[in-house]
């Protein structure tokens, strides 16, 4: 038989307040459960906080840089003009020599001799000269007094004449022993810097060698060669002033070296040639530029990059920190009215420093995100943060 439990009225009320407290601690955490859930949500869909900024229009000068060659403004071969033995070596490869310095002597005796050959030969035809003034002198009574015949006196003009002809010709071999002479040494024509020096004292030299005696260079200034290639030259028509290259290359900017080690040459250059034609082996047209180079630093021989400015009036800036580039193109984030952001395609024409310049794209006053654009979507809104015109944090960088 089954037990009847009884329960005092002291049990059932200690059995009720436990209950009761159960239950408000069941219903508290509900609450806060779902106070944390929609403080959750809430956080969530609130739009996110993103710098903007604003693009506007300013001047700007954009670089292009071309593959250069560096010369000397003389670069001449040094070239003996007679045959002979290099008797003595008076310069140093890499000196600097001064214009009519001597840099070699060639063994001069030969020469010495073919001059006083010469100069006898001279005085022969000088002497000649004077028999064949007497022979006339002598003549000249005996046929005024019919006592010879006059065909004599003809004869005896005549041997002077050639005497004198003699004479000249002589004479201009003696000018010409004196030429060779001096050609026994080697002169500077410039003033500039002493190359290699591949034959030494003892070589035999004549004009004919394929290889010359040395190399100078007058780098007081330089001249820069670079190529542009038609498409290139075609740019350089269109986006340059005037109406022909001659008149283009006068408008052209100041020009800066770019040296193999990335440093920029102290000195700006200007452009002050164009070839005539294109070569047909490279389809490439040749520019000269010239630098003054006082201090001898740049050499014929070096090589670097040719950098070109192209002026932009009213040009737009976008930073390179405030794109991204998917598939070679490159995209900023436009913000509308409705603080909507969509991706937006640049035409970008060049860069100026950290900065795009954008030719198409954006207008002034258009509304752009300046950073974590890794983290926003295709039409999501956002809650910009509002910062000062991109054209006025450029100019403050």
């Amino acid at each position: 038989m089954n037990a009847i439990h009884h329960f005092s009225p002291s049990d059932i009320i200690k059995k009720f307040n436990s209950a009761r407290h159960f239950l408000i601690v069941v219903f508290t955490a509900a609450i806060l459960v779902s106070c944390e859930n929609k403080s959750e949500k809430t956080t969530a869909d609130a739009p996110p906080n993103v710098p903007v900024g604003s693009v506007s229009e300013s001047s700007e000068t954009t670089f292009v840089e071309y593959p250069a060659s560096v010369q000397g403004s003389v670069d001449v071969e040094i070239r003996p003009q007679v045959s002979g033995y290099i008797q003595r070596v008076l310069v140093n490869e890499g000196a600097y020599v001064s214009a009519g310095q001597t840099l070699f002597q060639i063994n001069s005796q030969p020469f010495i001799e073919a001059l006083n050959n010469a100069k006898a030969n001279l005085h022969a035809s000088e002497a000649a000269i004077l028999n064949a003034k007497l022979e006339i002198d002598k003549l000249t009574p005996l046929v005024q007094n019919k006592v010879v015949a006059d065909f004599q006196l003809k004869t005896a003009k005549t041997a002077y004449k050639i005497a004198q002809a003699n004479a000249e010709q002589a004479r201009a071999s003696v000018a010409s022993a004196q030429i060779n002479l001096g050609y026994t040494n080697v002169k500077a024509p410039v003033s500039g810097y002493i190359g290699l020096i591949p034959k030494k004292q003892g070589s035999l030299v004549s004009p004919a060698d394929q290889e010359a005696l040395t190399q100078l260079s007058d780098i007081r200034d330089v001249h820069v060669y670079f190529a542009l290639a038609e498409k290139d030259f075609t740019v350089f028509n269109t986006n340059y002033e005037g109406k022909t290259p001659a008149e283009r290359i006068k408008n052209l900017p100041f020009v800066e070296l770019v040296l193999s080690d990335n440093s920029v040459y102290p000195i700006k250059g200007k452009v002050d040639m164009i070839n005539g034609q294109f070569d047909k082996n490279t389809g490439a047209i040749t520019f000269r530029a010239s630098f003054p180079n006082p201090n001898g630093n740049l050499r014929s021989g070096n090589t670097g990059k040719l950098r070109l400015g192209l002026n932009h009036n009213n040009a737009i800036l976008v930073p390179q920190s405030a794109t991204v580039e998917m598939q070679d193109k490159v995209f900023v984030f436009l913000v509308d009215k409705s603080n909507k952001v969509t991706k937006t395609p640049l035409d970008v024409v060049g860069k100026s420093g950290t900065n795009y310049l954008i030719k198409q794209g954006l207008n002034q006053g258009d509304q752009i995100v300046l950073s974590g654009l890794d983290r926003l979507q295709e039409g999501q809104v956002i809650n910009p943060q509002k910062t000062t015109r991109i054209a006025q944090l450029n100019n403050k960088k």
